[in-house]
């Protein structure tokens, strides 16, 4: 079965040394990193400590991952800016060297996947529907994915692409086209499907969307979210159909990663981690 894990942007105000720590305690099986400020920064990493924490890790048996998802640590004022759709050549080369640097540590951790997205587009157009239009957009995504392919091929890390509510691809058909787009390339591209997003772009029934797309998962996302609302919850305060989507991730026969991600929850990571666990079993149990 999938490995239950925790996501250390939840964590924030946590050492990754004292989340393993953590979410090992509660029965967690699993670790996602994002690297930040404080927690592994990819532009101030210290390689004591990455050491430390791969070695803690193992000693443990929690599998680790890898995701993208920090808000500043290219620009203290502009979330997730700059990224791979910039229209300034040297400002996407700015965000792919940040990738080159997540990929680096994810081999060093021993990080099996890492998890990227495509950035929201000037204007706030969406690519999801595929079609002809925005071209440049589509043709700077795929060029930098290619780029990090290669890199994770060269380092033996698996990268999966998560669809992003409010960036340029936010649906799971956005992936599928992206795929499409990157040709022979787009082989190696797995999915991070996160099964709230899906509650906000109303891709739904929630087990068809992981069934449909069971060939291609890499890493698994969980949080609880409402229909048109991009708002981290707690199970059972949104509208996914929890006990139904880990039924469904059996059925397909998921043995990755399935972390919890409660992004807006840090300051009270410990009791919520410790809460997410209880209702994952309970919806495991009623499965």
């Amino acid at each position: 079965m999938f490995r239950l894990g925790y996501n250390t942007n939840g964590l924030a105000h946590h050492r990754v040394e004292d989340a393993l720590e953590l979410v090992h305690a509660l029965g967690y099986e699993a670790l996602s990193i994002t690297p930040d400020v404080g927690q592994l920064d990819p532009l101030r990493l210290e390689a004591r400590e990455v050491a430390r924490v791969r070695a803690r890790a193992e000693e443990l048996g929690l599998e680790l991952t890898v995701e993208s998802g920090a808000r500043f640590l290219l620009d203290p004022v502009k979330k997730h800016q700059p990224n791979l759709l910039d229209p300034e050549p040297s400002e996407r080369a700015r965000r792919l060297e940040l990738l080159y640097r997540h990929v680096d540590l994810a081999a060093e951790l021993g990080a099996g996947v890492l998890s990227i997205w495509a950035g929201a587009a000037p204007g706030g157009v969406r690519g999801d529907a595929g079609g002809r239009e925005h071209a440049e957009l589509w043709d700077r995504l795929c060029e930098g994915v290619v780029r990090l392919l290669e890199r994770a091929h060269a380092r033996g890390v698996e990268l999966s692409f998560e669809p992003e509510p409010g960036m340029f691809l936010e649906r799971p058909a956005g992936y599928v086209e992206l795929v499409r787009r990157l040709g022979s390339a787009g082989e190696a591209l797995g999915l991070t499907l996160d099964l709230g997003h899906c509650v906000v772009t109303d891709d739904l029934p929630i087990a068809e969307v992981i069934r449909a797309h069971s060939n291609r998962l890499m890493l698994v996302q969980l949080d609880d979210c409402r229909r048109g609302e991009h708002l981290h919850r707690m199970f059972g305060e949104g509208e996914l159909d929890l006990a139904g989507a880990l039924s469904a991730l059996v059925e397909v026969g998921y043995t990755g990663v399935a972390a919890v991600e409660l992004s807006r929850d840090s300051h009270r990571g410990p009791e919520a981690a410790r809460e997410a666990m209880a209702r994952l079993r309970a919806a495991l149990a009623r499965r």
